[in-house]
């Protein structure tokens, strides 16, 4: 049985990674926080993939006290995870959360990885001071060496073999976000880009829209697109100088591996880029308040109706791109 580190159990932000191999090792220590939660009478969400949810609830054989959520579909966008966390917290207010969440497990593509990777880093930030502990299961025999590397750099406490420890690599946000903002690769063929300045967004939009015709998207899908591209480059418009740039492209298979870390589906890439910073790495992440003014509404946004957004917060400029999964 996994001991778990003090400060579980004592009011703080706990946010270990679960070193696992294999389904028993799974059990065991997933199904040991579930089941040290459920005793302490305290609120647990469970979120990960299908496969390793359904073995849960078998092991656990009760689904009283528990939220199940399978991650391949609320962590399809990495980026909609966090608010998830955080009205789980909310909703049991004054009570100690306990969250399980797998955001990363094999067949996630490169591109889904660093996202998600980005969202550990920022757990750390969006949780800190809230009495809740977000429980982060690794498979480190299915999963790159690379992944592994990384989850220990996002995680302050590491679970493995038995024991807690505080991880050596442990790195703040700010840094481990920097290491995600990798180049983005080209797209194959390369995509013309279309410039915007002010006045124009009915132009971007309606580019949007014949381009959106000519693919496999559905109509609702079509709309979804031409709405995620309006508000980014509404959004470099009012945050980014005043300007900005749309290119847009099809893939014919492989796609994201969204949804299901298969990567069999095609998709419809668009790209944004401007001349503006990303000051809150939160933005877009955080259900925005109602009465908030300027709180990344845009991204929000945009992170609702996309299968996955790409972002890329550089010296020069900021980038977005949205990916959308056609089927």
């Amino acid at each position: 049985m996994i001991r778990f580190p003090a400060s579980c159990a004592s009011g703080a932000f706990v946010h270990p990674a679960l070193f696992y191999r294999g389904q028993a090792d799974y059990l065991a220590g997933v199904g040991g926080f579930v089941r040290a939660a459920l005793a302490a009478d305290e609120p647990v969400l469970v979120a990960v993939p299908g496969p390793r949810l359904d073995a849960l609830r078998e092991d656990l054989g009760t689904t009283t006290g528990v939220t199940w959520t399978d991650m391949t579909h609320l962590g399809r966008n990495p980026g909609r995870i966090l608010a998830a966390l955080q009205d789980f917290a909310d909703r049991h207010a004054g009570r100690p959360a306990r969250i399980v969440g797998e955001p990363i497990w094999p067949g996630r593509s490169r591109a889904e990885v660093l996202e998600a990777t980005r969202h550990e880093a920022l757990i750390n930030t969006a949780f800190a001071g809230r009495p809740a502990t977000v429980l982060c299961p690794y498979d480190v025999l299915g999963l790159p060496a690379a992944v592994v590397s990384d989850a220990r750099r996002t995680h302050p406490t590491l679970l493995e073999d038995g024991t807690a420890l505080r991880s050596p690599d442990y790195a703040d946000a700010p840094s481990v976000c920097a290491d995600c903002d990798a180049p983005l690769p080209e797209p194959d063929g390369g995509a013309p880009w279309l410039a915007y300045t002010y006045g124009q967004l009915s132009e971007v939009r309606a580019y949007a829209e014949a381009f959106a015709r000519g693919t496999e998207l559905s109509a609702a899908r079509r709309g979804d697109l031409v709405l995620a591209v309006g508000e980014a480059a509404a959004n470099s418009l009012a945050h980014g100088g005043g300007s900005g740039a749309l290119r847009l492209w099809s893939t014919a298979g492989a796609g994201t591996g969204a949804g299901t870390g298969a990567g069999a589906g095609a998709e419809v890439v668009a790209e944004i880029r401007d001349g503006g910073h990303l000051a809150d790495p939160l933005a877009g992440r955080r259900r925005p308040s109602l009465a908030s003014v300027d709180g990344g509404r845009g991204l929000w946004m945009i992170h609702q109706l996309c299968d996955l957004v790409e972002i890329r917060a550089a010296d020069d400029g900021f980038a977005l791109r949205l990916h959308m999964t056609t089927f």
